[in-house]
């Protein structure tokens, strides 16, 4: 009988992985890419017209276009799974 030597390679924490996986990476530039069109699409339609732009708004517009960077990298159809 032949045995082959067992090689174990010792795994890096579960943040290290999940950091370094390429999911991960576009799902954060998707992200920051929705929340730069947000701000965009804020500063076109109204940020033009107020003379002092009003923080709370641009966080929201900040939120929902980073929401939809999201969603577009993490929904189902986005990992063929509909």
């Amino acid at each position: 009988m032949e045995f082959k030597k067992l090689e174990l390679q010792e795994e890096t924490n579960w943040f290290k992985r999940l950091i370094k996986s390429p999911q991960t990476k576009k799902t954060i530039l998707f992200t920051l890419i929705g929340a730069g069109v947000g701000f965009l699409y804020f500063y076109i339609s109204k940020g033009r017209e107020m003379n002092i732009m009003e923080t709370a708004e641009i966080i929201q517009s900040l939120l929902v276009g980073g929401f939809f960077g999201f969603f577009i990298t993490n929904s189902p159809c986005a990992r063929n799974k509909c």
